[in-house]
């Protein structure tokens, strides 16, 4: 009795530990519902706001699959599923909606269209994207990713642009956002889908790389909860991305170096 006992003390331990992070996950997923339902009544501000807080929670799933060892099988599939929902389709039907009510794309024209497929392949990018991250046997070492994710992209780059759009509709009447939009998800896609090393949030050898990352984390967070500052999201996620990809360049040419 007493060993039936602890035995079902243990798997409901078991139980709660893993639901934590999975739930997350679930927030996330549903979240990300919730920006799809949202644009579609024209807040587009509140829905770009929903893929950021996706990114925070995508965030301390991770942090707290690891914190509670806590990391299976069905977490990352799940993962990768929420994934696709919040920082692919939501950010690629959000941009639509960005190009017509923002930038005055017409429905009947061919710049809708062009903006209609480069949002259908960047949700397909992210997607091809996060199923060869399940997948893929030739990973670079740890600490990089190969391509950059999904996450940043979607609900780094993304969702900013278009509150920063949307609160400074001065500067979004000034940019020929037809042809800028397009132009960014194709970009984005061949970001994703590509071979690039490219750096994850860890912990580093460098003392001041660790702070900048624990700083920045810190005041993304901010911003997210705050619902304020989205110009520092937008401006940090474009430096995290061009640094990156400039990082993982000399990352691989020392490796390639080193191996010779």
């Amino acid at each position: 009795m007493a060993v039936t006992t602890a035995t079902n003390r243990h798997t409901l331990v078991s139980r709660i530990r893993y639901s934590i992070p999975n739930g997350l996950t679930a927030l996330s997923l549903l979240l990300g519902l919730a920006s799809i339902v949202t644009m579609q009544f024209g807040d587009l501000e509140l829905a770009a706001w929903l893929i950021v807080w996706c990114g925070l929670l995508d965030t301390l799933d991770g942090v707290a699959a690891r914190m509670l060892n806590a990391t299976s099988s069905f977490g990352a599939e799940f993962d990768s599923m929420a994934d696709v929902i919040a920082f692919g389709v939501a950010p690629a039907i959000l941009i639509v909606n960005v190009g017509v009510q923002v930038g005055d794309i017409a429905y009947d024209s061919g710049q809708f269209w062009v903006l209609l497929l480069a949002s259908g392949v960047f949700a397909l990018a992210g997607a091809m994207r996060l199923a060869r991250f399940n997948i893929d046997t030739d990973k670079p070492k740890d600490g990089w990713f190969t391509g950059v994710p999904i996450t940043a992209c979607g609900g780094g780059i993304l969702s900013s642009l278009v509150l920063v759009l949307v609160l400074h509709r001065e500067l979004a009447a000034s940019l020929p956002l037809h042809l800028y939009l397009p132009v960014l998800m194709f970009v984005l896609s061949l970001l994703m889908i590509s071979r690039i090393r490219f750096p994850k949030a860890t912990i580093r050898n460098s003392k001041l790389i660790n702070v900048f990352q624990i700083v920045n984390i810190a005041l993304i967070f901010y911003c997210g909860i705050t619902r304020s500052y989205p110009e520092y999201l937008l401006g940090i996620g474009i430096v995290l991305i061009v640094g990156g990809i400039i990082a993982g360049r000399i990352s691989q040419r020392d490796t390639a170096e080193q191996s010779n």
